[in-house]
């Protein structure tokens, strides 16, 4: 029951990350920006450092055949693209589209709450696997989590939501995390060796990520040396803070 009982205290405390939004009313649009582009760099580290120092070892190592992990990382990658595609949902929020942005906001909350549904699912995989593993998971998906409940605040406030109902409205859809993970929980004592499956899937999902999302959003600009330098910086701790987990193993 431990691990059961940490998997979901994770998605629960992950849902709660969705009222950092709060923080767009704090900060104007000059400061938030600057903080963002050091939050989105973190984040993208912290995904991939996740991916490839925890879940892809951990997948090899229990998973076989090993091209079996080849496989799921690369479906992993691709459900992602389609779940954006299909969706027209995106980590980095900037409205491009022709529609009303009501409908536009509408067709956010549905794509966030498939995400955050697959986070939930990731989240409570990883921890049938290892409590460790499910540490590292739950804190590359909060990382990412910031700067993107940050970005879907924006979003809803630009449909022509209230603010006080733009982070009512986040928030609900940032509880389909705890549906994803009770879903995984009761799916694991019929299907105990199958959830091991879900590592190089989550693998191949924040990869995709931080390489198609995140990684993207930080090369719009040109940023000076200096912001650069700290782009990279910034990039390089969200891998050395997903290393330092190692210690928990």
């Amino acid at each position: 029951m431990l691990v059961e009982t940490l998997a979901l205290l994770s998605v629960v405390f992950v849902s709660l990350v969705s009222l950092v939004g709060m923080l767009a009313l704090m900060l104007n649009d000059k400061h938030l920006a600057k903080i963002l582009l050091y939050l989105v760099s973190f984040a993208a580290g912290s995904l991939f450092g996740d991916a490839f120092i925890h879940l892809i070892p951990e997948a090899i190592e229990n998973t076989s055949p090993g091209v079996l992990v080849s496989a799921l990382i690369i479906f992993g990658i691709i459900a992602s693209f389609a779940v954006e595609r299909f969706l027209q949902w995106r980590h980095c929020h900037i409205p491009t589209s022709d529609e009303h942005p009501h409908s536009f906001a509408y067709m956010n909350l549905f794509g966030d709450a498939v995400h955050n549904f697959i986070d939930g699912m990731i989240i409570g995989g990883s921890y049938m696997v290892s409590i460790p593993i499910g540490v590292a998971s739950t804190l590359a998906v909060i990382f990412h989590e910031i700067p993107q409940e940050i970005g879907d605040f924006g979003v809803l406030i630009y449909g022509g939501f209230s603010k006080k109902r733009a982070i009512w409205l986040n928030f609900l859809t940032a509880l389909t995390a705890i549906a994803g993970a009770l879903l995984v929980i009761i799916l694991s004592s019929v299907l105990e060796h199958s959830i091991s499956l879900l590592i190089p899937f989550a693998a191949g999902n924040f990869i995709y990520i931080a390489g198609s999302d995140l990684i993207p959003e930080l090369r719009k600009d040109a940023p000076a040396p200096k912001k650069a330098a700290l782009q990279m910086v910034s990039i390089v701790l969200g891998v050395v803070v997903m290393a330092l987990l190692l210690l928990l193993e």
